[in-house]
């Protein structure tokens, strides 16, 4: 018996259709987006800034509330004329004020000589030749007015510089320098000279209005120690100098909460602190350098004095009767803790509080307290 094999051949597979390079994600829109662009590794991933997410908050919705930027709390900087600085003025010392007024003088003298004007006693004590003289004409009236001018120039321009002291030198609106020198100085007598102080010095002021952290009304009382640094500012740049570094105290004091009476940090602390920052800052545009500005003195407003000084009373009545109450409760306790621990006594519970009673009436009378 033949064994016959039969090779029974696959049917064949169908054609497969063009193979796709990748996979595709196919959506409503019949957009499609390779999933290979989502996965991909980028080496140098570019940064992408980002900003916070702003949205209102509604109520309920649990919503993040909407960012606000801070608002700008920079103050204006005063600012004057960027060109106005001090710089030194041009002076002469006074010897050539002193020759110049002199040659003047001589000058005048020469003239009435030559003109014949010169009484005789003065022409034989400067030993000078009699002559008839030439008579006042024109060209003896100039020479009296170039003398006269030169000596009039000469002494009216002699000045007496003195240490602390300064001039600031203006000719028709114009600045024109200032003199620090001491000592005796010739001076152009034609620039107007505004004398200056720039020592050191110290404003004490009256009771100004201010107030504390939870706003009851102060009165306060400063010592500012400030100088004139830049003259040329400080007296062409404002008004009256003096009067504007008090006007920058007061604004000073309206914006910076002052230690109320009786402070723990006194009545300067840390307003004293910030009070100088700010008065410096106010008046360096000026020409004005500010050292220190220290409260002195502070005390409550008149309508508010008498209700503040109950307040401040009745609080330390009543911290003076909590250090008393902790004391005697104190002492109590030590009292029953050694009688208790030596056996002098056995105290039941009503006892003990009977004992605690009676010793806590015994040391509030003995301290001058009624018992609680």
């Amino acid at each position: 018996m033949s064994t016959t094999t039969s090779h029974t051949s696959e049917p064949d597979r169908p054609a497969e259709g063009p193979v796709r390079s990748a996979r595709l994600i196919q959506n409503e829109s019949t957009t499609e987006i390779p999933v290979h662009l989502l996965f991909r590794d980028d080496p140098d991933p570019a940064p992408v800034a980002l900003k916070p997410a702003v949205v209102g908050r509604r109520h309920g919705t649990g919503e993040q509330p909407r960012l606000r930027r801070p608002a700008a709390t920079h103050r204006p900087v005063p600012r004057v004329d960027p060109g106005l600085a001090e710089r030194p003025a041009r002076v002469l010392p006074g010897a050539a004020g002193v020759l110049a007024g002199l040659c003047g003088a001589a000058g005048c003298a020469a003239v009435s000589w030559w003109a014949g004007v010169l009484p005789p006693l003065a022409v034989e004590a400067l030993r000078l030749p009699l002559t008839s003289g030439a008579g006042l004409g024109p060209a003896q009236w100039a020479a009296y007015a170039g003398a006269g001018a030169l000596g009039l120039f000469g002494f009216g321009g002699l000045a007496r510089g003195r240490t602390g002291r300064a001039w600031v030198l203006d000719l028709f609106g114009r600045y024109r320098g200032t003199v620090r020198r001491s000592g005796l100085l010739w001076v152009n007598p034609l620039l107007l000279r505004r004398r200056v102080d720039v020592r050191l010095r110290h404003w004490r002021s009256e009771p100004v209005p201010a107030a504390d952290a939870s706003g009851v009304a102060l009165r306060v009382v400063v010592l500012v120690v400030w100088r004139v640094r830049d003259t040329a500012r400080a007296v062409l740049g404002v008004e009256d100098h003096e009067a504007y570094l008090r006007e920058c105290v007061e604004a000073a004091l309206a914006r910076v909460p002052v230690e109320t009476p009786g402070g723990t940090r006194g009545p300067g602390g840390a307003a004293g602190e910030t009070l100088t920052r700010l008065v410096a800052a106010d008046a360096a545009p000026v020409g004005l350098e500010v050292y220190s500005v220290q409260p002195l003195r502070v005390e409550y407003a008149p309508e508010v004095a008498a209700a503040m000084n109950r307040r401040r009373i009745a609080a330390l009545d009543a911290q003076h009767r909590a250090s008393v109450l902790t004391s005697v409760v104190d002492s109590v306790e030590d009292t029953v803790t050694r009688l208790t621990m030596r056996g002098l006594v056995e105290l039941d519970d009503y006892e003990r509080k009977v004992l605690v009673k009676d010793l806590t009436v015994a040391f509030c009378s003995g301290r001058g307290e009624t018992a609680p």
